[in-house]
């Protein structure tokens, strides 16, 4: 059993605020094979999580701590939704369905997410960069 607790959160988010990315994961799944994929994402504030969408797969986020806001869009990348999950607000979660343009935004250092979504993982998986048209 893998418990998730203060210390595993604080070890992640130090490792995102020393990330080039600004963000870590730590994988609850054994193998980027496996079939369902369950992962901690610890976000700081200025990392890119780039608008893009899963063809065949659905995500889901929930907060564990921290604020961030989560959008999606239509093809010419105009939001159609966003939200601003935060504890303090009462939002914790979203679910995306597959081949939505989505993005997310940290707002707070020290922000993690829970996410699941099918795997396996495909090296640099991106179904679609949304080009936003002029």
């Amino acid at each position: 059993m893998k418990i998730i607790d203060q210390q595993l959160l604080d070890s992640v988010v130090e490792q995102a605020k020393q990330s080039p990315r600004l963000r870590k994961n730590y994988n609850f799944h054994e193998s980027l094979e496996d079939k369902c994929h369950r992962f901690l994402n610890a976000l700081e504030v200025g990392t890119v999580v780039p608008i893009h969408h899963h063809v065949t797969k659905d995500e889901s986020f929930v907060l564990l701590q921290g604020k961030v806001r989560v959008s999606t869009y239509n093809d010419q990348g105009e939001v159609l939704e966003s939200v601003v999950l935060s504890r303090e607000d009462g939002r914790y979660g979203v679910d995306i369905p597959k081949n939505t343009w989505h993005g997310v935004e940290c707002l707070e250092s020290g922000s993690v997410i829970f996410e699941v979504k099918e795997g396996p993982f495909v090296e640099h998986e991106i179904d679609g960069i949304l080009e936003v048209r002029k």
